[in-house]
């Protein structure tokens, strides 16, 4: 059994349990583990080897003792657990006051997480470098040393960026601190993997035991990077028997860089982050060691790490350049991680430099480009347009902004393309902290906002500095959506070819979901703020209100196959109430019972609003029963009810405007209507100079008029076929009777491929 590297792999109880059990443990032998488990037993061993050690204590029997320790020692000095181990049970103490308050506190985790309460101090080296060499022994008598890697880059003692060679040691001291190591390992008769810890002090040149690792260690990827050798392999091997060091020993060659990929939140203190990954996406050409992949689910009980990612090039240099490259093109999402902290830190000059000591992270200044969600708002989600085509037919949903409108002149006002994504806001919206500086414009409905307690204008590009706290409120007026718009749109992961959500399935936006508290999102920063103070003029704003015209076109099911004549006139008469229970998925409406021209649906059911299964347009108006429904762009792709008007797609963005107890009427166009409306829209977005459109009139004419475009009778040994018009981007084409016909399917079948 290999143990991996957790707390098992140095648990000696462990390894005589599998050995009494007949079970090879792979990895040092208990005696080992035990000579050097104990921090306080190694450094004995150290002394006793002639290994440099920093000025420390024994056991501690109480805080009264480790005072009088450090009264000797002089300050500051390190408490630690003997038995700690990642960053756990260590406290720096720069006066015998921290000193007897973190006393109880370290002797608490010690027994905690290790069973084990004895405590020493040691010197603390304020100009530190982490330095280790990897060991590895045959358990036949030999003990070879791997190079050494810099570990010095911590945040909490816990590494965050490892690499080898160490950057900045000279030839001598790279070559006594490697020959160090092997004779302590030598003196042991050490068997398998492990590591010496080394302590170098940045000023004096001098470098002092640390610990000893009896077991593989998370960063050895990248002396295997540099050394060709696989260390798991050789853990097997010397398991086995084997001698994995009877022949030549490969000598490191080039540098190798590994980056730690923690789910915590950099600019919270590093708060632990769980949930659902909705992206895990690393370039090719690397080392990526990780357990997820998107749809990974990461729990809050363990420990943060989800990824190593790890590069090698000819000298510290281009690995450094391929670390930049790589952390760049990887895409994380759904939680929050370090990722973009990383990106920094492998950016600023005192890395590159390789002048990292273990106190660096403390001083380095993170300039996180996110949003915090400090009230999530009634349902604010992530929408972009023209959202997600192209998956119809296999019923996925376009999603994307309910009023298209409001979100592409919004973008257009930050400076952005009309199709990035923002936020749309439902009835109240969110509060949010900005971390970074950006500029935003709100659009839509009339939301009140302020920005650090200050009003600020709707549909005005403004600039936001870093710690603002923007507050959006309930809209009181018409409407029932806005949207925030952000230069550089938010950064979420592309899926099925958008960036919107939708909730039902689960998946797009951030993380297939709604805003929570505490959520992080991510922004770029601004890139063109000359575009800061652009507003929209007044008289080319959308109008919004409480009684709404919107423009459809007839059909697909009309008069007399379905509805009688009455039907449809009171249909396009009636001033129809927006029910309270509208959502993205559809827009219900309150008003008069059809009279029907059927009984019945037939095969299809007993009310006669029922037909056979058939594909939807996205904004027809079907019939559930005696209640009319505007599909929503969450709304089904396909469905059983009849459709007596389909929203043409200029009109679409009325939808996201509804609220209940509006009124809407339906007015029909002709289909040259529809195409003029869709032109002039996208003319009055593109210049953000012009008037959107004049309103709709029910003044039908001509092919307004008509549900059905072609009826085919059949030929010989053919079948009827009839065409009706469904919106101006659809059509439903019916084969034969209304009835279920497996040879009429395979006609549809053949049509649609």
């Amino acid at each position: 059994i290999h143990p991996g590297y957790g707390f098992l792999s140095e648990n000696p109880d462990f390894a005589e349990a599998c050995a009494a059990a007949g079970v090879v443990f792979i990895g040092p032998g208990p005696a080992q583990m035990r000579a050097f488990g104990l921090k306080h037993t190694a450094r004995e061993l150290a002394l006793a080897n002639q290994v440099p050690l920093l000025p420390g204590s024994g056991l501690l029997s109480d805080a009264g003792h480790a005072q009088a320790e450090a009264a000797r020692i002089g300050y500051p000095v390190m408490l630690k657990s003997t038995a700690g181990g990642g960053g756990i049970g260590m406290r720096l103490c720069w006066s015998a006051d921290e000193l007897a308050e973190a006393f109880q506190s370290v002797e608490r985790l010690a027994r905690a997480n290790f069973k084990e309460t004895g405590i020493y101090l040691e010197k603390y080296v304020e100009h530190a470098r982490h330095i280790e060499v990897q060991l590895f022994g045959d358990g036949q008598g030999r003990v070879v040393a791997l190079g050494e890697r810099d570990c010095s880059v911590q945040r909490r003692n816990q590494k965050v960026i490892e690499e080898t060679p160490a950057p900045g040691l000279t030839d001598a001291q790279r070559t006594s601190l490697l020959a160090t190591a092997v004779r302590l390992g030598e003196a042991v008769g050490y068997t398998s993997a492990g590591t010496v810890e080394f302590v170098y002090d940045t000023q004096s040149g001098e470098f002092y035991f640390l610990e000893v690792n009896t077991r593989l260690q998370v960063e050895h990827g990248v002396t295997e990077e540099v050394t060709g050798v696989d260390l798991v392999e050789w853990m097997i091997r010397a398991a086995a028997g084997e001698s994995p060091l009877a022949g030549p020993v490969p000598e490191p060659r080039g540098a190798s860089i590994q980056v730690r990929l923690y789910a915590e939140d950099p600019a919270k203190n590093f708060q632990p982050s769980a949930g659902l990954l909705t992206a895990a996406n690393f370039p090719p050409g690397i080392r990526v060691d990780t357990w997820v992949e998107r749809g990974s689910e990461v729990p809050a009980f363990y420990d943060p790490l989800v990824a190593k990612v790890i590069v090698r090039g000819k000298d510290r240099r281009e690995a450094i350049a391929r670390m930049q490259a790589a952390l760049d093109a990887s895409h994380v999402a759904g939680i929050e991680t370090n990722l973009d902290y990383l990106r920094q830190i492998v950016r600023d000059a005192v890395f590159t430099e390789g002048h990292q000591t273990t106190r660096y992270l403390n001083g380095f200044h993170y300039r996180p480009n996110t949003i915090d969600v400090l009230e999530p708002g009634v349902q604010s989600s992530i929408q972009d347009w023209p959202g997600r085509l192209g998956y119809w037919d296999i019923g996925v949903p376009p999603s994307g902004p309910m009023d298209a409108l409001s979100l592409r002149l919004g973008n257009r006002l930050v400076g952005n393309g009309e199709g990035s994504a923002a936020l749309e806001l439902t009835m109240a919206g969110p509060t949010l902290r900005f971390n970074s500086e950006a500029i935003v414009a709100l659009a839509g409905a009339a939301m009140p906002a302020t920005l650090d307690g200050v009003a600020i204008e709707p549909w005005t590009a403004h600039r936001v500095p870093s710690g603002a706290v923007l507050r959006l409120g309930a809209i009181k007026e018409a409407g029932a959506r806005a949207y925030l718009c952000v230069q550089g749109g938010f950064d979420v992961p592309d899926y099925l070819g958008s960036r919107s959500t939708f909730t039902l399935g689960q998946f797009g936006g951030h993380a297939g979901r709604t805003l929570r508290v505490g959520d992080v999102l991510h922004i770029s920063p601004p890139v063109d703020g000359a575009v800061a103070g652009r507003a929209l003029a007044t008289e080319w704003r959308p109008m919004f209100g409480k009684n709404w015209d919107i423009g459809v076109l007839y059909g697909p099911h009309g008069a007399p196959d379905f509805f009688t004549d009455g039907d449809i006139a009171t249909f396009f008469a009636t001033d129809w109430e927006v029910h309270y229970n509208s959502s993205r998925t559809g827009v219900r409406l309150i008003g008069p019972k059809p009279e029907w021209a059927r009984t019945d649906g037939g095969e299809a059911g007993l009310h006669p609003s029922n037909i056979h299964d058939n594909a939807y347009a996205i904004g027809a108006i079907d019939f559930t029963g005696d209640m009319p429904v505007i599909l929503g762009p969450d709304g089904p792709s396909l469905g059983g009810f009849v459709c007596p008007a389909v929203v043409v797609q200029a009109e679409l963005w009325k939808l996201g405007q509804l609220r209940p107890g509006d009124t809407v009427r339906f007015h029909r166009l002709t289909q040259a209507e529809a195409a003029a409306r869709a032109q002039s829209l996208d003319a009055a977005i593109a210049g953000l100079d012009g008037p959107l459109m004049p309103a709709v009139a029910d003044n039908p004419t001509g092919d307004a008029l008509q549900a059905v475009v072609h009826r085919q009778p059949a030929g010989a040994g053919g079948v009827d076929v009839v065409y009706r018009r469904a919106g101006d981007a659809y059509l439903l084409v019916e084969y034969g009777e209304l009835k279920l016909d497996l040879a009429l399917r395979m006609r549809a079948h053949a049509l649609m491929e």
